[in-house]
């Protein structure tokens, strides 16, 4: 593979670091007193999930996230965090990648009608999935620090 400036190896880890950033942001410009006090976050996701046009979204969301919204509230927002830790320092890159690629998934289905939202999404599942099977934690990472996942 030829590349310029970098090599392919440390082009995917750009990317790794990229979307972790991503992910920092998403964590960073939440109003986090507003979903853990208020449960906005939660509420509106709700919302969403009671307008879907799919009874699977409506009824999972009615099932799994309505029961326990405080917890799911933190859920979220410390997995976008998490998501974005792992994936700068790479730690645990492959596990932060699988779950990174299965939030953006859930994330996609629940606003399947907002299109603002659905090229973020997409966006950042495809560079999960590449960043995955490119095996994107062998340069500039703990993971390659430590040997783990070689």
């Amino acid at each position: 593979m030829q590349t310029i400036w970098l090599s392919g190896a440390e082009w995917l880890a750009v990317l790794r670091i990229g979307l972790g950033l991503w992910w920092l942001e998403s964590w960073r410009h939440k109003d986090r007193k507003g979903w853990f006090e208020r449960g906005t976050g939660i509420a509106w996701a709700a919302d969403v999930a009671g307008k879907h046009r799919w009874g699977v979204v409506r009824s999972g969301f009615r099932r799994v996230v309505e029961p326990r919204p405080k917890v799911m509230a933190y859920l979220v927002v410390y997995a976008e965090l998490a998501l974005g830790l792992g994936l700068v320092t790479g730690f645990l890159t492959p596990v932060a990648l699988v779950a990174g690629l299965l939030l953006n998934l859930l994330y996609l289905v629940l606003m399947i009608h907002d299109w603002a939202e659905q090229g973020q999404n997409a966006m950042m599942a495809l560079i999960s999935l590449v960043a995955l099977f490119a095996m994107a934690w062998q340069t500039w990472s703990l993971d390659a620090a430590f040997g783990l996942f070689l």
